[in-house]
């Protein structure tokens, strides 16, 4: 652990280049998102990276640290950071950015999530001839409120996907949007509205048949129904009907913005999808890899163990995109090769099982030397 805290970023560097090779791999599109992991003690102790900050898995009472990833669009990782648990997400960019600028990646785009879209990030971003594509918060900012009312039809990709390009904005702050519409997921939302909604109306009827209470302030706070909530002159609460409106036109809608003037509303709608392949990356670093929990208390461990789960990750994708095979099944057909231990007086033999077809397909395609058969021989004197 200490030779890979030592050697972190030139071994990320080197196996990165070394896959890219390997898989001819064209880093065009960088995406970028972060988690984090809590560690189940009552205090941080002395610690630059352990911290209390507002957890992705709703452990705000456990200090945690914050792990970026970035990866390309077969999902490979490329590079990874450990970070401090306090800190906002939008303040790594700057960091990211400088880190794998230093690799000479060429003009790349990078895909982030509205978490990190600020006039700040944009900014930086576009350092080094690079590009963006990220997604944009759907109220609270004038610019995008004025992307989301342009008129005009939308574009059918495919059944989950329609977009609509939009320019908002004037002289150099002009900027283009990719307004993209599921009609799936906006039934899903009107459904879950209506049954907030629902809830509302009887919660309603109860409280303003009393005088205002705790609970009457709850209400008000609570993230699925405060929002739409009104409070009357007379102190009576009643559905705000504006804002019910207001959120039924951005039922199945996400709104996207790049600095690309060149790449195609459908590509960059289809790029900003694929950032799901770094929340997939996260899932199997948690499940399958056993990112969490974690055993270490220094900070330079954690660093380790984190590089550690990065290493073994980029062997899993590796796998997956030789093979056309996800994981899980190539783990289960390895799991059938079994060493079989023969023994009597005359000595002890350990022998392999014979590869399957497909045990001997997937060994090919990962270019792995097939076993010996029989692995170990020891004859009594």
């Amino acid at each position: 652990m200490d030779f890979l805290l030592e050697h972190g970023e030139a071994i990320q560097k080197e196996v990165f280049w070394s896959t890219a090779n390997l898989l001819n791999l064209t880093v065009d599109l960088i995406f970028f998102d972060t988690t984090n992991t809590y560690f189940e003690i009552d205090e941080p102790g002395p610690s630059d990276l352990k911290a209390y900050g507002k957890s992705k898995q709703k452990r705000d009472d456990l200090p945690q640290v914050t792990i970026g990833l970035a990866v390309t669009r077969e999902g490979i990782p490329v590079r990874c950071w450990v970070l401090p648990g306090n800190q906002h997400d939008s303040k790594c960019v700057d960091q990211v950015q400088k880190d794998l600028n230093s690799w000479n990646l060429g003009r790349v785009v990078w895909v982030m999530d509205r978490g990190m879209s600020s006039e700040e990030n944009q900014r930086i971003l576009q350092r080094g001839c690079g590009q963006y594509i990220l997604g944009e918060k759907l109220s609270g900012d004038h610019l995008n409120e004025a992307a989301l009312a342009h008129p005009g039809r939308f574009k059918v990709v495919a059944d989950n996907l329609h977009i609509k390009e939009v320019f908002a904005g004037e002289g150099t702050g002009r900027r283009r949007y990719v307004i993209a519409y599921n009609p799936k997921q906006a039934e899903l939302d009107r459904i879950n509205r209506e049954q907030i909604l629902e809830r509302l109306s009887c919660e309603l009827e109860v409280l303003n048949r009393n005088n205002k209470t705790k609970a009457q302030c709850k209400l008000l706070l609570h993230r699925s129904m405060g929002r739409y909530v009104k409070e009357l002159k007379s102190g009576k609460l009643k559905i705000d009907k504006t804002k019910v409106a207001q959120d039924e036109k951005l039922d199945g809608k996400y709104l996207l913005s790049t600095s690309d003037q060149h790449m195609s509303a459908e590509d960059i709608a289809l790029g900003y999808k694929q950032l799901l392949e770094v929340e997939r990356a996260f899932r199997t670093l948690k499940s399958t890899l056993c990112l969490r929990p974690v055993y270490h208390s220094k900070d330079d461990r954690i660093r380790s163990h984190v590089l550690i789960c990065w290493l073994a990750l980029l062997l899993v994708r590796i796998a997956e995109v030789e093979t056309e095979l996800t994981w899980p099944r190539i783990r289960r057909q390895m799991q059938q090769l079994n060493l079989i231990e023969f023994f009597d007086n005359n000595g002890r033999i350990l022998q392999h099982t014979e590869l399957t077809a497909n045990q001997r397909n997937l060994l090919n395609k990962l270019r792995i030397k097939s076993p010996k058969r029989v692995l170990k021989v020891d004859l009594s004197s």
